[in-house]
């Protein structure tokens, strides 16, 4: 009892501030930005707390029900909590925290910083809701949740069009992935007796061992994974991400860091069920890396800082999908953590980004630095390569036998590539030492990071069996991949062609 006194008060306290009207809100701003952090604080405590239980009991997953007489039809509340649990918990409370300290002096004199604090502190009990749910009822009710507080913060300025528009494509794109989500709700309790998370994973696992998959299992997959590109804003329902740019700084950061990545939580949460569906998530592999390649473009484009964050998170979640399609489910994982942080961070900090910008007077490299030769392009991609294979030799990490096979370690090499040939072009040997040992530390960070987590995971997470085919279709990603940093290699080298000039101008535009 004490572990759900400490879990659920926070977010209990979270979820009543709804209650409280806004005209209430707006007369006692501060009343409410120091009850909202305060109780931010806590829930971290929270999380942290839940972290060290599930590690203290060996990693084994935790079911505990609050109203045992419901339980058996699948409708009590339940709390589920296990390695997937406390890192996301973990995530959401610090980010939490963080946006509603920064709120506070950024809509400091506000009339309506009440109604502000009001919705967020909704919004973050949501989501810590939609994370520790253990049944798939209680994990719908707080996504839709996190889609009202949402739509509500989008509005907060409900005098700018384009905020409303935003505001309401988002929300129809949300009903179509809700639309998704209750019916595979209603298909799991046909199939399996009941929605309770612990039960389902027993099933599924039995099923699994047994191979007595059916098409009913293959099609809550399908569902599942529909429901959650919806949500993380996949091609071609990425469209209202760019828009939300007339909401306040915390919002999108709150956003971009922690709302988007739902739909990749719903895939790792869900992975004994979507497992049944290979097919599915070679699907899911092709538009995560379509999506990630079309962001990442895009992004180059865009004269504004907000809007290059919002097709940079676009790209970034269509990778998480790629991961969680090849079934690296523990990459995923690493993924949201990493780029939660470095999203938020690159939020709330954008306006020190402006205000240097204009400071420097918008000056650009010159010189080598502005035309990359491709020996230097060769040069890095032989130095990441070498140092990734080292370290994860160094580690004892046989990277072929971990889920994503070779694809994921040689797009991460990519990106690498791309980030260490920046320094190799300005063509001085201190920059070019500290980019050496910077790729080296970047690989032996993110494989231990990788392993690290993978343990947490492992007991709960699935492993996919895909067909032989599926791994054609993972040799085109990696294709897709290579021509991306084609392009990259293209425009460094500032080329004029035609067909470039005239796919920069559509990409400005997000075609």
């Amino acid at each position: 009892m004490e572990t759900i006194a400490v879990l659920f008060l926070p977010m209990l306290c979270l979820l009543a501030m709804v209650l409280v009207p806004s005209r209430i809100a707006n007369r006692h701003p501060t009343v409410f930005r120091q009850t909202v952090t305060t109780l931010a604080g806590f829930l971290m405590i929270a999380a942290v707390t839940l972290a060290v239980i599930y590690a203290a009991s060996g990693g084994e997953p935790r079911s505990i029900s609050l109203l045992e007489s419901a339980r058996e039809a699948g409708l009590g509340v339940v709390i589920y909590y296990d390695g997937v649990t406390s890192l996301m918990l973990l995530l959401v409370s610090f980010v939490g925290f963080v946006v509603s300290k920064f709120s506070i002096r950024y809509l400091d004199g506000e009339a309506t910083q009440g109604r502000y604090f009001r919705w967020l502190s909704y919004l973050i009990g949501s989501v810590s809701l939609m994370v520790v749910a253990g049944n798939l009822l209680l994990f719908f009710l707080a996504w839709v949740m996190t889609s009202f507080g949402l739509h509500q913060l989008l509005l907060h300025y409900p005098h700018r069009p384009a905020a409303q528009r935003a505001a309401w494509t988002k929300f129809a794109i949300s009903r179509l992935g809700d639309l998704f989500l209750i019916t595979a709700l209603l298909f799991t309790f046909q199939t399996f007796g009941t929605l309770e998370f612990s039960a389902l994973f027993a099933k599924a696992q039995s099923l699994a061992d047994s191979s007595q998959v059916t098409a009913g299992h293959v099609g809550i997959g399908w569902l599942l994974i529909l429901g959650a590109i919806t949500k993380s804003a996949q091609f071609p329902f990425h469209t209202w991400l760019p828009d939300t740019m007339e909401t306040p700084t915390p919002v999108s950061a709150l956003m971009h860091a922690g709302i988007v990545n739902a739909g990749g939580y719903l895939i790792i949460r869900m992975s004994p069920l979507v497992a049944f569906a290979p097919s599915a998530l070679t699907a899911l592999a092709v538009i995560g890396a379509f999506t990630a390649c079309f962001g990442g473009v895009v992004m180059m484009t865009q004269p504004s800082i907000k809007r290059t964050l919002a097709y940079s998170t676009i790209a970034q979640m269509g990778f998480m999908m790629l991961q969680c399609g090849l079934g690296a489910f523990s990459a995923a994982m690493l993924h949201i953590l990493a780029h939660s942080l470095y999203k938020a961070h690159a939020f709330l900090s954008s306006g020190s980004v402006v205000s240097q910008s204009l400071a420097s007077g918008g000056a650009r490299a010159t010189g080598a630095g502005r035309r990359a030769s491709i020996a230097y392009l060769i040069a890095a991609a032989a130095a990441v390569v070498s140092a990734f294979l080292a370290i994860s030799l160094g580690l004892g990490l046989d990277i072929s036998a971990k889920a994503g096979g070779l694809v994921l370690p040689f797009l991460v090499c990519v990106a690498l590539t791309t980030w260490i040939w920046r320094l190799f072009t300005l063509g001085e040997l201190g920059t070019t030492l500290v980019g050496v040992v910077g790729v080296a530390g970047l690989c032996l960070f993110y494989l231990a990071g990788y392993l690290a987590i993978d343990r947490w995971l492992s007991p709960v997470v699935a492993v996919v069996d895909f067909a032989p085919t599926a791994r054609l279709v993972h040799l085109g990603i990696a294709s897709a991949f290579c021509l991306l940093l084609a392009l990259h290699a293209a425009v460094e080298r500032r080329l004029s062609r035609g067909w470039l000039d005239s796919l920069r101008v559509h990409a400005a535009s997000g075609f």
